[in-house]
């Protein structure tokens, strides 16, 4: 990776859409912004549904996104929510994550009052299983 990610635009891209995030069942608001390899900034945020295991995480709707433009790898990912713990992507996300990221991949955690936390995808997902694994 070049230099380092401009994490104030992504922030201000998560903050703006975790307050769109359809959240009537848990009120628990989250929005992601990621940077891609073409140098745009994703967000997505999560979508609840009735029927809970179809919700949709913050996280996907970025990556869906991003790969519904056309870009094709993750430079960096801020992950937006609210409370006293971090919010961190879940497992599930981690995995998405990793099908476009790279080990090295910044992961930042930001609530209101701002960035909160840093990993990589390794920290948050090591030793993973990923497209090398599988033959192309």
């Amino acid at each position: 990776m070049s230099a380092e990610p401009d994490f104030d635009a992504l922030f201000a891209a998560a903050s703006a859409v975790q307050r769109r995030a359809y959240a009537p069942y848990s009120r628990f608001r989250v929005g992601a912004a990621l940077l891609a390899d073409d140098g745009a900034v994703y967000a997505g945020c999560n979508v609840e549904n009735a029927a809970y295991p179809v919700g949709t995480c913050a996280e996907a709707g970025a990556i869906a996104a991003m790969i519904g433009a056309g870009a094709k790898a993750i430079r960096a990912v801020l992950v937006f929510g609210e409370g006293p713990e971090l919010v961190t992507p879940c497992g599930a996300c981690r995995q998405r994550i990793r099908e476009f990221a790279m080990p090295e991949t910044p992961i930042v955690i930001a609530g209101p009052e701002g960035i909160r936390a840093r990993f990589t995808l390794d920290a948050l997902l090591p030793a993973s299983f990923g497209p090398a694994n599988l033959p192309r």
